[in-house]
């Protein structure tokens, strides 16, 4: 999957804090705009941010209602836990959306939270689900990514007998409708993870609180393929950016330092409460003059105080 000349921009709308309604417009708005290309929700069962006893939505149940409400936009979960659903579960559950969408999936998965990240650490325990060391988790997660793949192409069943992962007559139908997968995208930035993006991934994404880390996990992450004979180049930067309706122009610089630290495939992250017609905010304000270097147009649109989602943090994420 080469790097593409130009960023493929999309959105991010955490689904937590906020009325199911209220996403599904946004997701409807930016379906009818071609110049955002994606969109994605995130994987947590209990707030990790605002009220800790607030709303938040199942990701992967959210998405399927999702994709049956719009018939372009790409999508998928900015990243699903490896440690909350069983990894042959979980390809059944994207195989099934996979084929609801008309092939529009981009599996999103990850390690899950770190055991520091105190809020969202407590929806493991709540929910009566383990939370390994790191250790475990990153080796859990390499054997998912193999379990899954094979899952979506073998034509006959199988047993897998890994160090973190049994299964005895394994197999999957209906297949998923993008051949021969649907792209694998992975998120984090341990060294550890690194590894397993270099072996498994089409799309590598990490939040972008911090460009020049983010570029430094890059120029590791081209190391490691190196070393296992992979071109670097066929893993998809991506990075997740935090917009701000009040300083576009701040939004703005750092989506230019983004691109040109090779990152281009860009999702913002929407804050909630979302203004209206905030999809066409995002192309006029951000999206436009990063692709075709204009000034951007305004929409008349009041732009009001709004606070920065707190869900961004890249402490939640190994």
């Amino acid at each position: 999957m080469p790097q593409p000349l130009t960023p493929r921009f999309g959105i991010m709308t955490a689904p937590s804090q906020i009325d199911y309604h209220e996403i599904l417009r946004v997701w409807r708005e930016a379906d009818a705009i071609p110049e955002i290309e994606h969109a994605w929700l995130f994987d947590h069962l209990m707030p990790i941010g605002g009220d800790p006893n607030g709303v938040t939505y199942e990701g992967w149940r959210l998405l399927s209602a999702l994709a049956a409400h719009t018939r372009r936009l790409r999508m998928g979960v900015l990243v699903t836990s490896n440690r909350i659903r069983p990894p042959a579960v979980l390809a059944k559950i994207a195989a099934t959306l996979d084929v609801i969408s008309g092939g529009r999936l981009d599996f999103g998965i990850g390690v899950g939270s770190r055991p520091s990240y105190p809020l969202a650490r407590r929806e493991y325990e709540a929910h009566g689900l383990p939370f390994h060391d790191a250790a475990h988790a990153v080796g859990s997660l390499a054997e998912a990514c193999t379990i899954t793949r094979r899952l979506w192409t073998e034509n006959e069943p199988f047993d897998f007998h890994g160090t973190y992962h049994h299964l005895t007559g394994a197999f999957g139908n209906p297949k998923p409708l993008q051949r021969p997968h649907p792209p694998i995208l992975i998120g984090g930035r341990s060294s550890s993870t690194l590894r397993v993006v270099a072996e498994h991934a089409d799309l590598w994404n990490v939040p972008g609180g911090d460009i020049d880390d983010a570029i430094d996990r890059s120029a590791l992450l081209d190391r490691y393929c190196t070393e296992i004979g992979r071109a670097p180049g066929s893993i998809t930067r991506s990075l997740l950016l935090p917009v701000s309706y009040t300083d576009p122009d701040s939004t703005r610089d750092t989506i230019g330092r983004a691109t040109e630290g090779g990152f281009q495939h860009i999702i913002l992250g929407l804050p909630a409460p979302y203004p209206a017609d905030v999809a066409r905010w995002v192309t006029d304000n951000l999206i436009a003059p990063s692709t075709h270097d204009r000034n951007p147009v305004s929409t008349g649109q009041q732009q009001s105080a709004i606070p920065q989602p707190q869900p961004l943090s890249p402490g939640s994420r190994e």
